[in-house]
């Protein structure tokens, strides 16, 4: 939902932020700039070169090989971002089959290769209405996940193996969008703690083959969004304005 914004000073009592996240972007990223571009706004509007401290944080981390929706809370509003990041979400994923990767997705090279000719439509609907519900999903080694202090990408990338551990998430709605194999695409709402990465690798292992995550939209969360969100470009124009 686009913002109503009465003066600057609304930024510090807490405003809620929807922006479309670029690709290649992490999710840090997205909160730096957006701190950046309103602290200057306020810095110039006040015409003084230091200004209160603003609190800028996410309500959940997107992958920065995916894009879409990131939710920002600012000021008082970022006593909200554990609601917010309990939330359903959706996103919409293409997988390809037939090829696995270590990371789940095009961060790493394929390691494997499987057949696909067995795959069918109907197969795949099958498959994909196997996973709707409470389930156990072991996340990817490749994730910021934090085992013993450290983030799970830290062991992967230096090549040391480590368990990772099952985590309980559930998917509520899972649908085909398109089928023109080996790319699929599907959409998914699911609940906190969710890895479309390890549900890509997990549908293709289920249809005895193999998957992987080839691109990745997140389009909402809760009540927020992508509709209604802002490219970063736009809200800087909308600061303009202000």
């Amino acid at each position: 939902m686009k913002l109503q914004i009465n003066n600057l000073e609304d930024f510090y009592t807490g405003q809620i932020i929807a922006i479309d996240k670029p690709l290649t972007w992490t999710s840090f990223d997205v909160v730096k700039k957006i701190k950046s571009l309103i602290e200057k706004k306020i810095r110039l509007s006040l015409d003084i070169p230091k200004i209160k401290r603003l609190k800028v944080g996410h309500a959940g981390t997107l992958d920065p090989l995916a894009e879409g929706l990131v939710v920002l809370c600012t000021g008082k509003a970022t006593k909200k971002i554990l609601s917010i990041q309990s939330c359903e979400k959706e996103y919409i994923a293409s997988i390809g089959l037939g090829k696995t990767t270590p990371s789940y997705d095009l961060e790493t090279e394929y390691n494997a290769e499987f057949p696909t000719e067995h795959i069918t439509k109907e197969k795949i609907i099958d498959t994909l209405n196997s996973f709707i519900g409470e389930q156990d999903q072991i996340p990817p080694i490749y994730s910021a996940k934090n085992i013993k202090g450290r983030r799970a990408y830290d062991y992967a990338r230096k090549g040391e193996e480590i368990e990772m551990k099952a985590n309980k998430i559930n998917i509520s709605e899972i649908e085909l969008l398109d089928y023109q194999l080996p790319i699929i695409q599907i959409r998914v709402t699911c609940g906190k703690g969710t890895y479309i990465r390890s549900l890509a690798y997990d549908i293709g292992k289920k249809l005895n083959s193999g998957g992987h995550l080839t691109k990745l939209t997140r389009t909402k969360i809760g009540e927020y969004s992508i509709n209604n969100s802002y490219k970063i470009g736009d809200f800087e124009k909308f600061l303009g304005t202000l």
